[in-house]
């Protein structure tokens, strides 16, 4: 027996019992995968083969202000004031 669904939203929607039951009868008729939103982030090189690698960095209080701090005075994300600063660390080491 299926259980009851109570409580939640979705983007501020009560989530009820006709909310599911009519997702379910769109999901059996099928979906166009073309016509599905693409989700994720894009690559950054858009010829680049496969997924860019994610590298998990730690850093203190103070040096994480100052990243953020540069990269909104550059007009930029943090990982790409990372990104510029391995590039130019590379070209000098």
């Amino acid at each position: 027996m299926a259980k009851k669904y109570e409580g939640g939203t979705i983007g501020g929607t009560p989530v009820t019992e006709e909310l599911i039951a009519k997702a379910v009868e769109r999901a059996e008729r099928g979906y166009d995968v073309e016509q599905l939103r693409k989700r994720g982030r894009p690559k950054l090189n858009p010829d680049a083969e496969g997924e860019s690698t994610v590298i998990p960095v730690r850093m203190d209080d103070e040096l994480l202000e100052a990243l953020g701090e540069k990269a909104r005075q550059g007009g930029i994300s943090r990982s790409e004031a990372i990104r510029e600063a391995v590039r130019a660390w590379i070209h000098v080491a």
